[in-house]
């Protein structure tokens, strides 16, 4: 989108990615939406650290492309999934940069997910 400002990360809004060699299990209704120990760490300026889980060690099966999208000005455009077991609340519960900016490319493709909404966003064995 060549109107939209590209911004890059610097010392007034870091962004920090790095390789989370622990175990990530995200949980929603007492079912195992995904198991990885592939995720990526984003830490961005102020914000809560993020893991981005390779899609496949989420079962995409369950869940469901939203129309929904967001831009951000560091990472670009962001496409959305519900998970429709997780009702209302889980309605856009996940978020994915599919070609984010150059500056945050160990992202691309892989998925995020809301801490409330889903029930669990465990790290560690």
């Amino acid at each position: 989108m060549s109107d939209r400002p590209i911004k890059i990360p610097g010392p007034d809004h870091p962004i920090d990615i790095t390789n989370n060699p622990q175990r990530v299990v995200v949980t929603l209704n007492g079912v195992v939406i995904a198991d990885t120990r592939n995720a990526v760490t984003l830490v961005e300026s102020k914000y809560p650290a993020v893991q981005y889980i390779p899609r496949e060690d989420v079962k995409m099966e369950l869940l469901e492309r939203s129309d929904h999208t967001s831009y951000c000005g560091y990472k670009g455009d962001a496409s959305y999934y519900s998970i429709p077991m997780g009702g209302e609340r889980s309605i856009n519960a996940i978020w994915s940069y599919e070609t984010p900016y150059d500056a945050v490319a160990p992202i691309k493709e892989r998925l995020a997910f809301y801490p409330d909404r889903v029930d669990s966003i465990t790290i560690g064995d």
